[in-house]
């Protein structure tokens, strides 16, 4: 496992360390600031952010990171907001006042659980987005096919899985370019 350790205290940093004893293979290092060009080098599994109280910045950066990992924070106190803004940074776990050794290594376990499934949730969401918006391309070609050539419904979508065949490019593709076509035609698209 690959730990970034980002904690300007090296004795709290050193906790950090203790509570991974035993994690085979372990490499970690250690960080006073979060800097994305370092993380990116070392390519971390995950990030742990101890400090005795967070600040917006640190949180910043770990919300515009450009290849999200896993990332814990263990801090001593915290203010009004601050676990929100962690967590919709993508902090997978925001543990305040409970930075013990013995604790580390489970709680960096759920951390990366956690951030898997997410990922996971993210990805899924991102894919029926997509789906959701080609499906529409789809009715709305159908639609079109229908008004313009008097087609019933099933005779529109067999001409655009023909089109879609006759093309080798995908049903939603196909539907795309012929709304396309379509604005040009009617002076839509500039």
């Amino acid at each position: 496992m690959r730990v970034l350790i980002i904690d300007p205290d090296s004795a709290r940093a050193a906790l950090v360390l203790e509570g991974l004893a035993g994690v085979d293979p372990l490499e970690a290092r250690h960080s006073t600031i979060f800097d994305e060009a370092e993380a990116q080098a070392f390519a971390p599994d995950v990030v742990v952010v101890a400090a005795a109280s967070p600040d917006r910045d640190t949180i910043d950066s770990l919300a515009s990171q450009p290849h999200p990992r896993p990332v814990v924070m263990f801090v001593d106190r915290t203010e009004p907001g601050l676990a929100e803004a962690a967590v919709n940074a993508g902090v997978a776990a925001y543990v305040v006042d409970g930075l013990a050794s013995n604790r580390v290594k489970t709680v960096l376990e759920v951390a990366m659980s956690r951030f898997q499934l997410m990922h996971q949730l993210r990805k899924d969401l991102d894919k029926a987005k997509s789906d959701l918006a080609l499906r529409k391309s789809v009715e709305r070609a159908k639609a079109l096919l229908m008004k313009e050539r008097g087609l019933e419904e099933e005779a529109a979508y067999r001409m655009l899985r023909k089109l879609s065949m006759d093309t080798g490019r995908p049903l939603g593709a196909v539907a795309a370019d012929l709304l396309a076509f379509a604005g040009v035609l009617k002076g839509d698209a500039s």
